[in-house]
């Protein structure tokens, strides 16, 4: 078994492998399709599919050989099954996942529910009634640190006998960090990042722009006063730091747009619920009731209270500006291109 020592990856900038092959999604109670039987999965939660998780997917790509190579994911996350009363900043829900899944040259991904009977699973009834039995699988490549089973009784070690013993292969990839000795690279540390601001340090684990889905809501207007109409969205639990963002939005015809955007409570008007707001230049159309993707590239500064109308707009200019320039300088990869 490979020791966990912490790996180095190559940096973001190098890009993303691109793929356009056809891509299976196997949903919940789905029977497992022709194209999936016998594949070979990289097992997880996958929150932010980040570098960490990408090591998998390539270790995937790797053993899969003959076999299709696809990733097992569970929905919900357990930490919202087991703690549903506290919310959790998930960075990536299952739609955002399948989109970041489908470029990383993988023929599908297979969800499953993740509730009682699943939670109440002993570890050799896990690897012996669902990997082998009822998902047909050939092998799995896990993480470090992957724990399963009932009370979390199954480590890696564990998996590895009971996968022998069940005819199923069974790899462990150490752990990845994003430049030598520094600490793993965590979803927990990009949420981290997120919520101070820091959009580089995020995209830069992430290895490509953090990105959300939402529908455009209608809202109260005000942008169109002040010569900045905005698409208006509201993000389900999100620990994004509030303030000002250069941003990039594909809508549903699959068309790109340049923008800057707003997250946090307007406090210069009403103090209300979070939103995210977001103008886009030079556009002109009706957003209302599309599910689009904002991805951020450029944390700009924080939210402020102005004393006027005038003064917002003549700092809405400064954003703008500010804006157009770091998305002109970014290169970090895009999942939504």
């Amino acid at each position: 078994m490979p020791s966990g020592d912490v790996n180095a990856v190559p940096p973001a900038g190098t890009g993303l492998p691109p793929s356009r092959k056809p891509f299976a999604i196997c949903r919940e109670d789905d029977a497992i399709p022709p194209e999936l039987t016998g594949a070979v999965v990289a097992l997880g939660n996958f929150d932010g599919v980040h570098r960490g998780h990408r090591a998998l997917i390539a270790a995937v790509r790797d053993e899969a050989g003959a076999h299709p190579a696809a990733v097992l994911t569970f929905e919900p996350h357990p930490r919202a099954f087991f703690a549903p009363d506290q919310p959790m900043f998930r960075l990536s829900g299952p739609r955002a996942k399948e989109i970041v899944f489908a470029r990383l040259g993988l023929d599908g991904l297979i969800v499953r529910r993740f509730d009682a009977t699943l939670a109440g699973t002993s570890a050799r009834d896990f690897v012996e009634g669902w990997l082998r039995d009822r998902l047909k699988l050939s092998g799995v490549v896990i993480g470090h640190d992957f724990h399963f089973g009932r009370g979390r009784e199954g480590s890696p070690g564990t998996l590895a006998d009971l996968c022998a013993q069940a005819g199923i292969s069974c790899r462990i990839v150490p752990a990845v960090s994003a430049d030598p000795g520094d600490a793993p690279i965590s979803s927990s540390a990009i949420r981290a990042a997120l919520a101070a601001g820091d959009v580089a340090r995020a995209n830069d684990l992430l290895g490509y722009r953090w990105f959300v889905l939402a529908e455009v809501r209608h809202g109260d207007k005000r942008g169109r006063t002040l010569g900045y109409p905005t698409a208006n969205l509201a993000l389900d639990a999100c620990g994004l730091a509030h303030g000002i963002y250069a941003v990039r939005m594909r809508l549903a015809d699959g068309s790109l747009h340049p923008g800057v955007a707003s997250y946090g409570r307007r406090p210069t008007f009403d103090d209300g619920a979070p939103l995210l707001e977001a103008h886009l230049f030079d556009f002109k159309g009706d957003l209302y009731g599309q599910e689009v993707a904002v991805e951020l590239l450029a944390y700009l500064r924080g939210e402020e209270r102005f004393s006027s109308a005038e003064a917002l707009i003549a700092q809405m200019d400064i954003d703008s500006a500010q804006a157009r320039a770091a998305i002109v300088a970014d290169r970090t990869p895009s999942m939504l291109a």
